[in-house]
């Protein structure tokens, strides 16, 4: 008999912690890493050959919206595709437990906006057969998984569950309804939560740039400190959880004292969204920066999560929502494509569009956004123009002849806008400081638009190679080590001897990001954006392997991490 299941072979180990690198062979049994050294071929029931290859932790993403997605897609991919083997779901304050079975209808319709979540692919592939957390986190320990999941508790749908939706939208909790939302808060934890999240954006201003499908504000936005409070409590009271929060009410003062308020009452790690370097706009990083640095002096536990992969997007106006945080082009760009197709074609509307502040995603950008598809094949010339050479071709403004064009093409016309944090000067400021987690993917989201789940392969490609911004063993310790023990996975982000067997195997020097594609791979009919990586020899998830150079092998090791374990 063979003493061990699986040893990986004369690979070369970095390990998370920060130490040097080491040539040696992980021996597996049981799930868990058993020895770490040299063996005989014998030793192993199965040999795993990493000869020129890197062995490591597989890495830790605390921002992801797998919600839906996991009850159908046992990879969450495109996330395990890139070697993340452990995943947080239910960030932002949004998520679908607990729902009561009248309510369920109106929670997918909630997802399809504020993270663009298919309502088809929802409606087809969720099994809803929960309607409390605890319900909810016994369908996904049944769900067979390739990942590892660790769920926070939503406040959005706790907030309804207890209020009813008009009441959370329009006042605070009555003291009896705060003490009913605390209960449940402890009910989830005691199933194994690993605490609470909650996206707080001004309703009124013009940081609301994630909202409700019908335009309004999410109802975490209108919950108050004092609530946020009585939450925190909740964690410090039970010594356990941390909290993840979106907070952008207007008053940056006021924001940053509400971060320490919440680590100081809770004690507990607090998850700060986000920190992103701005082409011209360096103090905001900085800024940050300079904060969270002055909360480890205080001992606060507030930890920033970064944005390290280019935010390039790709949309079309047939569903496309992050123009939010501008009222009129939210107006203009919600409801069905019938309706948003006479909105955005009315000549009063879009006077409003010229007159109102341009959206974020767009400002000073028109030399930069340009048409990469169109649908009829009169406009096709217009491929692979920019919206400004499109405008002075046409004698138009340049918001006129972006809308135009869509809208005579039905709004299937693709744009693809580039991402704000493309100074790699910037980037290398922020990844100086050594306590920021890469990563904020959004993994599940705005599958459309977007592929952020790619984010290991692009720091390890982009960053650490070709930009050599940090060693590999920092490198890994960052997506690793540092999300595993800020989110209170147990025993994970690092490779030793006792630990669980997930690894990653990879070709360093050939790590690569494959282009994006559109497949048609989701329930309902709905399609998606996804990117693959090249590089990646074998990815195991408790001693399991899950995928071989790149393709699933149907193996349904993952867990649900009751408690981080």
């Amino acid at each position: 008999m063979a003493e061990y299941d699986a040893v990986i072979r004369n690979g070369m180990v970095i390990d998370g912690t920060r130490m040097p690198r080491y040539r040696a062979d992980v021996a597996i049994k049981g799930g868990r890493v058993a020895a770490i050294g040299r063996f005989p071929t014998s030793a192993g029931a199965k040999n795993i050959d990493a000869t020129g290859m890197i062995v490591a932790p597989g890495f830790v993403d605390l921002h992801t919206h797998y919600d839906a997605q996991l009850f159908w897609d046992p990879y969450c991919s495109i996330s395990s595709w890139h070697g993340v083997t452990s995943i947080v779901i239910g960030n932002c304050g949004f998520g679908f437990a607990p729902v009561r079975p009248a309510e369920r209808e109106r929670a997918m319709q909630t997802m399809t906006r504020v993270e663009a979540i298919p309502y088809h692919a929802m409606k087809a592939g969720m099994p809803w057969d929960w309607e409390t957390f605890p319900q909810f986190m016994d369908s996904i320990d049944r769900t067979p998984k390739a990942m590892n999941i660790l769920p926070y508790m939503a406040i959005s749908p706790l907030l309804v569950y207890v209020m009813g939706l008009e009441a959370a939208k329009t006042r605070p909790p009555s003291e009896q309804e705060e003490r009913e939302i605390c209960r449940l808060l402890d009910e989830a934890m005691d199933a194994g939560a690993c605490g609470w999240s909650a996206q707080r954006l001004d309703p009124n201003g013009p940081a609301c740039v994630q909202r409700d499908f019908d335009g309004t504000p999410m109802v975490s936005d209108l919950m108050s400190d004092d609530t946020c409070y009585a939450l925190a409590r909740v964690l410090g009271r039970r010594n356990e959880g941390f909290i993840q929060m979106t907070l952008a009410s207007g008053d940056t003062a006021h924001d940053l004292e509400h971060f320490e308020k919440l680590a100081e009452f809770s004690g507990r790690p607090v998850l700060f969204n986000v920190v992103q370097p701005r082409d011209g706009m360096p103090n905001v990083h900085r800024g940050n920066i300079a904060w969270l640095e002055s909360c480890r002096k205080k001992g606060l536990r507030v930890y920033g999560q970064s944005v390290t992969t280019d935010t390039n997007m790709t949309f079309t106006f047939v569903d496309w929502n992050l123009f939010d945080e501008v009222q009129e082009w939210c107006d203009a760009t919600t409801g069905t494509t019938e309706e948003r197709l006479a909105k955005l074609s009315d000549p009063k509307v879009r006077e409003a569009l010229k007159k109102a502040r341009i959206p974020m995603i767009i400002t000073e950008q028109f030399d930069l956004i340009f048409v990469t598809g169109v649908e009829r094949e009169d406009l096709k010339h217009f491929e692979n123009m920019t919206i400004r050479e499109i405008a002075e071709q046409t004698g138009k403004h340049p918001i006129d002849a972006m809308l135009d064009l869509a809208v005579e093409d039905g709004l299937k016309t693709e744009f693809y806008a580039p991402g704000p944090n493309q100074n790699m000067d910037f980037m290398k400021e922020m990844l100086d400081y050594p306590y920021l987690i890469p990563g904020v993917s959004d993994g599940g989201a705005h599958t459309k638009f977007f592929t952020g789940g790619r984010y290991p392969t692009e720091f390890l490609q982009k960053l650490v190679r070709e930009h050599n911004m940090m060693t590999l063993e920092e490198a890994h310790w960052r997506l690793s080590a540092l999300p595993a023990m800020c989110a209170g996975f147990r025993d994970r982000g690092t490779l030793r001897v006792g630990a669980p067997a997930d690894v990653v195997i990879y070709d360093y020097e050939n790590l690569t990001m494959g282009p994006i594609e559109t497949v048609r791979d989701f329930p309902g009919g709905e399609w998606r954006r996804v990117q693959k990586a090249k590089g990646y020899k074998h990815v195991m998830v408790n001693g399991e392997v899950t995928l071989n150079d790149g393709e699933p092998t149907g193996a349904s090791s993952g867990r649900l991490l009751r408690h981080g374990a």
